[in-house]
């Protein structure tokens, strides 16, 4: 059946790749609400390319914020049901300076699609579109029954996600979720997604005095809001990475001999793997680089500022310091529990005298998992291994896709992510880009999934 959908699919590979390239130069990005009429003109995009293509009730589900696209295609009785998923929206350009090519002007360079969205991940979205409407311009049925699921928050942590699962239920269920966010975790081997961590946050504020002082006047004498600001963050870890604070983790599965003999199974050279970065090794010396970043749980410190930042000198003792701290989370692990041992660690180690004021990120996602073992993971392997020719690998992810999360909690159902982004494409940074290659196997993998998938029945995604 995906013979014919391939040999459509690539008949019609520029007409797509244009579509793909009026999708990206919207500059979609949720976060600020300054692109809000952008946000409009993606949904609007999507949702005619969705009529177009055959779904009669393409449509909005509203959320508190965004709304997300939604179609389906309910003509497979007794066969699987799925939500394909994917998201519009994309993180802002900035620093727009240091990006070669316009940010939202799609820009091919050597085999590569340069601009934001492009690899996070509108490549792999349009793919996933355009497969199931590939399928009913040449057969008039899908293999699957499909719902499409296409988000306008993903990247700023899915704040509506779950008012909007809550409001349509029933529109949502499904046997599976199929994602296209996600991507391989090696630019060598083919991979398939089987889960990712979880995530919290929150924000800290201290003040040490009233206002700023003179540093020569109160230097020495009085405590430097950074100054204690960097103390408190320093106790977070010992000098290897471990971790010092108590409970943190404590809810956490254990990193079984089975856990880390599938960690290692992927081809990695760590070497190779911090020169992509220009990183400095460091982290928990009982485990592995890979078990690090994707079975373990982190606390990160991913903004601290305070005091004078402008050009030149300004001899200030700052009053008051700030810090933005995230927490990627293991499987099995709490978000609450987790922000709570944070807090409380935070609490006795702040300085006396010092003001303290913690600010928890709304919600938490937790980590999710795929079992190895499952059909439709074995499907995906299967796929991958014929188009590309050598074996294939299961990998957990070190970041979060909420949604993964969200609906195995309200719907019960597991997720696998089939994207086709490549980890050192530039993602959240200047100068992301897709390859092209990608798009071309997309266009085959994608529909040969699809297929995969029609010969399994509603009762193999059922889990014991």
């Amino acid at each position: 059946m995906s013979d014919e959908v391939i040999a459509y699919l690539q008949g019609e590979r520029d007409a797509i790749l244009d579509r793909l390239k009026a999708l990206i130069r919207i500059p979609s990005v949720s976060t600020d609400p300054a692109f809000g009429p952008h946000m409009d003109s993606a949904r609007a995009f999507l949702v005619d390319r969705l009529q177009a293509a055959g779904f009669a009730d393409a449509r909005l589900l509203a959320g508190e914020h965004q709304p997300a696209v939604y179609a389906s295609w309910m003509g497979a009785p007794g066969k699987p049901t799925l939500i394909v998923y994917g998201h519009y929206d994309v993180q802002p350009a900035d620093p727009v300076e240091l990006w070669r090519t316009p940010p939202f002007e799609p820009t091919e360079v050597e085999g590569r699609l340069y601009a934001r969205g492009a690899s996070d991940v509108k490549g792999s979205t349009m793919i996933a579109v355009e497969t199931v409407a590939a399928f009913l311009a040449v057969h008039g049925s899908l293999p699957v029954n499909v719902k499409l699921f296409l988000e306008g928050e993903e990247e700023c942590g899915s704040p509506s996600l779950r008012g909007i699962v809550e409001r349509n239920r029933e529109a949502l269920m499904a046997d599976a979720l199929l994602s296209a966010d996600g991507g391989w975790a090696s630019t060598e081997v083919p991979t398939v997604g089987v889960g990712g961590r979880g995530i919290t946050g929150l924000e800290i504020s201290l003040r040490t005095a009233s206002k700023d002082g003179h540093s020569g006047r109160y230097g020495g004498a009085a405590r430097n809001a950074l100054r204690e600001m960097a103390a408190l963050l320093a106790s977070i870890h010992d000098d290897t990475g471990r971790f010092l604070v108590a409970g943190f983790g404590a809810d956490a599965k254990p990193v079984t001999n089975a856990v880390r003999a599938s960690a290692a199974a992927l081809p990695f050279d760590e070497a190779e793997w911090y020169a992509q970065f220009g990183g400095v090794p460091w982290g928990d010396p009982a485990y592995t680089v890979r078990e690090r970043t994707t079975v373990r749980p982190t606390i990160e410190i991913n903004g601290m500022w305070g005091g004078y930042q402008g050009a030149g000198t300004k001899t200030v003792l700052p009053a008051e310091a700030h810090a933005k701290i995230t927490m990627r989370l293991s499987p099995g692990m709490d978000p609450g529990r987790a922000q709570a041992a944070l807090r409380a660690h935070l609490v006795a180690q702040v300085a006396p005298g010092v003001q303290l004021e913690l600010t928890p990120e709304a919600g938490g996602t937790p980590a999710n998992s795929l079992d190895e073992d499952h059909p439709m993971l074995r499907a995906a392997l299967g796929v991958l291994e014929r188009v590309h020719g050598q074996r294939a690998y299961p990998s957990r992810a070190g970041g979060t896709i909420p949604i993964t999360a969200i609906f195995k909690e309200m719907l019960g159902m597991d997720s696998m992510t089939f994207g086709l982004a490549m980890p050192d494409e530039d993602v959240h940074a200047p100068n992301e880009f897709w390859r092209l290659s990608s798009f071309e196997a997309g266009l085959k993998t994608w529909p040969m999934l699809l297929t995969e998938l029609g010969k399994l029945t509603p009762a193999d995604f059922v889990r014991g």
